[in-house]
């Protein structure tokens, strides 16, 4: 996968922190009353989905995800939901509540998003990104130099 593909750009692009609840109430209004073309939603390590969502069926989706992260992220501020713009959103990466290991220091690399609402079609990142310190890789090659 090329480190061009446009995903993979937007993927790395600046991201704004959804650190109020009311900021995220008001950032799923913004993608649910634009959305004519549509929004992938994408759990990242599923296939990545081929059709947008519109209408009534991205709003089912944002009302679960939302939930969701309310009901898990038992806390009094959000942070774990980015946005590339908060005015006019067009790639979204939702952290899951239970995976969110490192977010930030110097302990290696963060963890994927749970989940990418985008505009874009995406592309299958855990195969895009590796993730260093694999231990599956690590198991991998464990067992191929021991024969």
């Amino acid at each position: 996968m090329s480190e061009e593909h446009p995903y993979l750009q937007a993927f790395r692009g600046y991201f704004s922190g959804v650190l109020r609840w009311h900021q995220l109430d008001e950032l799923w209004r913004k993608v649910l009353t634009n959305n004519e073309n549509g929004w992938y939603v994408y759990a990242v390590g599923e296939e990545p989905p081929t059709t947008a969502l519109r209408g009534e069926a991205l709003a089912k989706v944002i009302q679960e995800l939302d939930k969701l992260l309310r009901q898990d992220h038992d806390e009094d501020y959000c942070g774990i939901v980015y946005a590339d713009d908060m005015q006019a959103p067009s790639y979204i990466k939702v952290f899951d509540p239970h995976n969110l290991g490192s977010t930030c220091g110097s302990s290696g690399s963060p963890p994927l998003p749970g989940w990418i609402l985008s505009r874009m079609q995406p592309i299958n990142l855990p195969a895009a990104l590796p993730q260093p310190n694999n231990r599956r890789h690590w198991w991998q090659k464990l067992f191929t130099h021991a024969h």
